[in-house]
């Protein structure tokens, strides 16, 4: 991946600690979720049942579907159980000088 693969997504600061925020990225749904200097990104919509994860708490490094309770961990998008059983698409974040970097190429399970 090249750094033309990201584009810019905001500063890290602008991130609430520990929250989930809803973002549209070129048309893709994101959810963004930061963890001290690091930040996660995951496509806003359960596997489950078709509804904003960024609605959803965030706890350690999972984050919950308020519907059900399925959650999902943060840098991989695999679920810690049911009722999800598939993973959500996560996408590779770099933070840079203080900003949030996105590239809307999801991660593969081999590089997640």
């Amino acid at each position: 991946m090249t750094d033309s693969d990201f584009l810019r997504v905001c500063a890290l600061d602008e991130l609430p600690e520990g929250e989930a925020v809803a973002a549209d990225i070129h048309g893709t749904s994101i959810v963004l979720v930061r963890r001290g200097d690091e930040a996660f990104a995951l496509y806003d919509e359960c596997s489950h049942a078709a509804v904003a994860l960024s609605e959803g708490d965030v706890e350690d490094c999972q984050i919950e579907c308020w519907l059900h309770g399925s959650s999902f961990d943060l840098r991989t998008g695999k679920p810690s159980g049911p009722p999800a059983t598939e993973p959500v698409p996560t996408y590779p974040i770099e933070v840079r000088d203080g900003d949030v970097y996105l590239s809307l190429k999801p991660k593969t399970t081999e590089n997640a």
